[in-house]
């Protein structure tokens, strides 16, 4: 499938149904670890396991989306306060080698989704 290419799903489900997909796709990888990759940057990779786990509890319960963070309803990036540190999540969209954007985020037959978990400054 080419960039250019829809998927049979993406050709049958209207713009609000696909945020929706793309919606659970990223709800099931942030809560629940499905579905994707999740990777620490070097700051946060650095901490002790028990800030590691504290961090990571707090992305998967993660629910203060707003219309400033979330602007596109797919639960794709949060932000809050970690021991006074500012500490951001994010999810990306690749094509199933994470070489390129995904053609597809709304089909997880072609997309990679990376979860990244990072000091808000690592950015």
């Amino acid at each position: 499938m080419t960039g250019s290419e829809q998927s049979p799903l993406a050709q049958s489900t209207s713009t609000t149904d696909r945020k929706e997909i793309i919606r659970r796709l990223n709800d099931d990888l942030r809560r629940y670890g499905r579905g994707g990759i999740v990777t620490l940057s070097a700051g946060v990779a650095a901490l002790c396991i028990d800030e590691v786990r504290n961090i990571l509890d707090a992305v998967r319960c993660f629910e203060d989306f707003t219309d400033d963070n979330d602007p596109y309803r797919e639960h794709d990036l949060g932000l809050f306060r970690h021991r006074g540190e500012r500490i951001m999540w994010k999810i990306d969209y690749y094509d199933k080698d994470r070489c390129y954007a995904s053609p597809d985020p709304a089909n997880p037959d072609v997309t990679a989704r990376v979860l990244t978990v990072l000091y808000a400054s690592e950015y």
